[in-house]
């Protein structure tokens, strides 16, 4: 197992699975939490139990599941006591809106809760519920009383429900209650690459969507997650490289540890990338709205009997085309990527030939591959010197074996 992927070595997990449809996600959650090294001790509340069997969670975490707070063999030495301050971390995914109430209000009256009350660990909370709930006044008073008394939070993200809702609410994927978890534990500031191979370089990355105002409440943009970006971003830093990552509007967390640029428009982007060259890397992996909106509306455009707005579009700034032909303050490596929905290699090779780029990153995001904001990826590498194809994989190891890449190519001269 690579080092990038036992960032959590020996690390001690509480996981508490409350219940509900996300229940599902603590099981991909324990597997990649030991695939990090980290050891998992899992408590299943009552509701947990209607959504995920205690033999799974067992099974997956290599440990006996935890149900009852009135088990004697385990209070005889005080069990709850040992369960909450053994662990390097409690993490509690999904956390539902009960759970969040019993934690804010004190309350002690099932193995969960008095987990929470008796800890004297960091707790790392994953939302998940219905959008109203999420939304009421009193999870709003609750999640306000846990933050003030230093409980983190991973989440909750936007998106479509089980009840059919779509809305804030929905439980962050596994990868980012990791690199929350990661974060919370502290082992983001660590170079995990083995030989630092990005030390002393400087790495600008592009990440996310850019949003295009039609009119103070509409925008134009286009379907990504941020994920690859950020997840380049994570493992660049790990490889030593001083990274400055501008990221569009994402409902997923900064990397810890990185210097990241918030922004909105395509023109913000660029205005953000030229500040920060020179460098010695690029990577354009944001999808970057092609055209903007030159008839905005400085207030929200009304419905009107004659039919909807005439909308006039420039094309806005290519980011990717101006880094590379940037003279002497171009980058030694220039990386663009490619999102297409058909002859992804074809107009990959095109693009890299148009955009005077060194590589190309392209992918399938046909709406049947998943890709836009899941957590997987295939990827095609195109070149002067041809082209790579790599198996679908998760986005963090993509970019674990991009900046490897990246590396090869710097000390191979760049272009």
């Amino acid at each position: 197992m690579s080092a990038i992927e036992r960032s959590l070595d020996g690390k001690r997990i509480l996981l508490i699975i409350g219940g509900g449809i996300a229940a599902y996600k603590s099981l991909d959650l324990i597997r990649r939490l030991r695939e990090r090294g980290a050891s998992v001790r899992p408590v299943l509340t009552a509701a947990g139990k209607q959504f995920v069997t205690a033999l799974s969670v067992a099974s997956l975490a290599g440990a006996s599941v935890h149900e009852d707070l009135f088990s004697l063999t385990e209070e005889a030495d005080m069990g709850h006591i040992e369960l909450s301050r053994a662990a390097d971390l409690i993490v509690v995914a999904p956390a539902t809106a009960d759970l969040l109430a019993r934690a804010a209000n004190g309350l002690a009256n099932d193995l969960a809760s008095t987990l929470l009350l008796a800890t004297d660990k960091k707790v790392l909370m994953a939302p998940a519920m219905n959008l109203r709930m999420w939304l009421h006044p009193a999870t709003c008073r609750n999640v306000m009383q846990l933050q003030s008394d230093g409980v983190l939070f991973a989440g909750p993200a936007d998106g479509e429900m089980a009840c059919g809702e779509f809305g804030p609410g929905r439980m962050v994927e596994p990868i980012d209650i990791i690199e929350a978890i990661e974060s919370a534990i502290g082992s983001d500031t660590a170079i995990l690459l083995p030989g630092a191979p990005l030390a002393g370089r400087k790495i600008v990355i592009t990440s996310g969507p850019t949003h295009e105002p039609i009119d103070p409440v509409r925008y134009i943009a286009n379907r990504s997650s941020g994920r690859q970006g950020h997840a380049i971003a994570k493992a660049a830093m790990r490889a030593g490289a001083k990274v400055v990552l501008i990221s569009g509007p994402v409902s997923i967390s900064d990397p810890a540890g990185v210097e990241t640029i918030h922004v909105e428009t395509a023109q913000e982007m660029l205005e953000a990338v030229r500040a920060h060259l020179p460098a010695d890397i690029y990577v354009g992996a944001a999808a970057v709205a092609d055209w903007r909106v030159e008839n905005a509306g400085e207030q929200k455009i009304k419905k009107s009997p004659s039919g909807g707005p005439l909308l006039q579009f420039s094309e806005n700034p290519d980011i990717l085309a101006h880094v590379a032909k940037a003279g002497k303050s171009r980058p030694a490596l220039v990386v663009g990527f490619a999102a297409e929905t058909q002859n992804v290699i074809a107009y990959a090779q095109d693009k890299l030939g148009r955009k005077k780029c060194d590589l190309i990153v392209a992918n399938d995001v046909s709406a049947e591959m998943g890709v836009m904001g899941g957590t997987q990826n295939s990827v095609h590498l195109v070149s002067a010197l041809g082209v790579e194809s790599w198996d679908r994989l998760d986005k963090e190891e993509v970019a674990r074996r991009l900046v490897t890449v990246f590396a090869d190519l710097l000390e191979k001269g760049g272009r």
